[in-house]
């Protein structure tokens, strides 16, 4: 081991000399930019690759957007009124202006109603979707296709149609249904085994308007209903009661808690002093009851 230890002075010298430029070529290398100011590109092909991340990155934030669809404006919930910009005051007179059976029928109509500013009125207005007997009503004229007049004088029992068996060319002669109303008519009639029961069912038709109800009344009426199980108001079970439309389970036991209260129900439109009854459909459930 000695022998590895024992140098001479031009041994010394080498290692010394040797160790001097390591120092220096670590220096050099700590301290000195080798790199250079511009690194050779192609400009344009990098250009060309950032409007293509900017275009997409455009495409991206476009549809993280909510979209919005075509939609009936009489029909803007609470959370669909936020979303489109509404304040709460604003969607609440749009209910309050609804709660009266009263339909907007226009974009200037609604901003009347919902006192909205002419800019969320002209962000939102475009997508506003009327049925089409208001975006294109029929001509006022004198008659109509066929042997229906324009007046209202109402007809006799014998003279009126069956509702049950109109056709939707006979539903178009009344002014305000089109094909698309006439289609619905008869497709919710088809729903049910027999047709209709009553005349009231005609107002479950959506995109019929009171008037046209009325002047749908005036020449049809429902001859032959569908044979439908009536329950005493009295006596129904809850199961039973679940049975008819609009009433689940939760009505059904505020019946019959109001039932047992009362002591009986002297009349049918005593239900809409039910707990949760939906009073706007007293019509149709009545059908399904008596006393």
């Amino acid at each position: 081991m000695k022998s590895h230890f024992q140098f001479s002075n031009k041994q010394r010298s080498g290692i010394f000399l040797l160790i001097l430029i390591i120092v220096l070529v670590q220096c050099v290398y700590a301290f000195v930019d080798f790199s250079k100011d511009e690194l050779p590109s192609d400009t344009k092909q990098i250009e060309t690759f950032r409007a293509e991340l900017d275009s997409l990155r455009v495409v991206e934030l476009e549809n993280s957007k909510p979209k919005i669809y075509p939609f009936n404006p009489n029909y803007i919930t609470d959370y669909k009124g936020y979303t489109l910009g509404m304040s709460n005051e604003e969607i609440d007179r749009l209910h309050q202006f609804r709660a009266t059976n009263k339909w907007v029928n226009s974009a200037k109509e609604f901003q009347q109603i919902t006192k909205v500013s002419d800019s969320v009125l002209n962000k939102i207005s475009p997508y506003f979707k009327f049925p089409d007997w208001v975006t294109n009503p029929k001509p006022k004229t004198n008659s109509y296709n066929g042997n229906y007049s324009n007046n209202t004088n109402p007809k006799t029992y014998a003279q009126k149609i069956d509702l049950n068996k109109a056709s939707a060319a006979q539903l178009q002669k009344v002014y305000g249904v089109g094909e698309k109303l006439s289609e619905r008519i008869i497709k919710y009639r088809n729903k049910f085994k027999g047709g209709f029961i009553a005349d009231a069912e005609i107002s479950e038709i959506w995109g019929l308007a009171p008037e046209v109800i009325e002047r749908i009344k005036n020449d049809f009426t429902v001859k032959t209903p569908r044979a439908i199980t009536k329950f005493n108001l009295n006596t129904a079970t809850r199961d039973e009661l679940v049975t008819i439309q609009y009433i689940d389970y939760e009505v059904a036991n505020n019946i019959i808690e109001e039932r047992t209260l009362r002591d009986g129900f002297k009349s049918l439109e005593e239900l809409t002093k039910v707990e949760d009854f939906p009073v706007k459909k007293i019509e149709i459930i009545k059908l399904y009851l008596h006393l």
